[in-house]
């Protein structure tokens, strides 16, 4: 069984980045490439999803908490793997809990392609399981030191400039990477757009 795995970065792609691994080219999909440069090394922690018609994928996650995670939500009836990805792309993992402890369902619904009965479906289905992850230290409750509504907010008004969903989640992980003590909403809203304008 493949656990995690250390290559040098090769190339950075949407929603996914390739490692190096002993000559060997392995690409894997990702929650956020934000986190990664070309050249360096880097290490994932890797989760190989088998689908019947195209065979495998692998995706890689910065931390074991965070494949605990997606492992998680794709337990979830009707939850694949990408929208899995889209969650944790536009939700950080803390606020990720949050919800579905608190059974937020505006706050999973504001996620791309999850509507309220999706949400509904995902709080009824994972929140006892979340609770054991929790109690058995195997995915830690973290703090967000920006809140749920801000987080909200900065999405709802990047959909609504027409942003495509792919942009959106790069934004949101960029914003979410440059603010770690945490940030008003009409500072967030400028860096997500400054950052949008940089890729145009």
């Amino acid at each position: 069984m493949l656990t995690y795995i250390t290559g040098k970065v090769v190339l950075v792609g949407e929603g996914c980045v390739t490692l190096d691994v002993f000559g060997f080219g392995l690409q894997f999909q990702v929650p956020s490439t934000e986190i990664f440069n070309n050249k360096e090394t880097a290490t994932l922690h890797v989760h190989m999803y088998w689908n019947a018609e195209n065979g495998p994928s692998f995706f890689g996650f910065s931390s074991e908490s965070e494949k605990k995670l997606f492992l998680l939500v794709i337990s979830c009836s009707g939850i694949g793997p990408k929208m899995a990805l889209s969650l944790l792309a536009q939700l950080p993992s803390a606020l990720l809990i949050k919800a579905i402890q608190e059974n937020d369902e505006k706050a999973l619904s504001s996620v791309s392609g999850i509507g309220p009965k999706k949400a509904e479906q995902i709080i009824v289905q994972l929140r006892h399981k979340l609770g054991k992850l929790l109690d058995s230290g195997l995915v830690v409750e973290g703090k967000d030191s920006i809140s749920m509504e801000e987080w909200k907010n900065v999405t709802q008004v990047l959909q609504s400039l027409n942003y495509s969903k792919g942009e959106v989640e790069m934004a949101l992980s960029h914003i979410r990477k440059e603010n770690q003590g945490g940030a008003n909403f009409d500072f967030l809203m400028r860096q997500a757009l400054s950052f949008l304008a940089k890729r145009v």
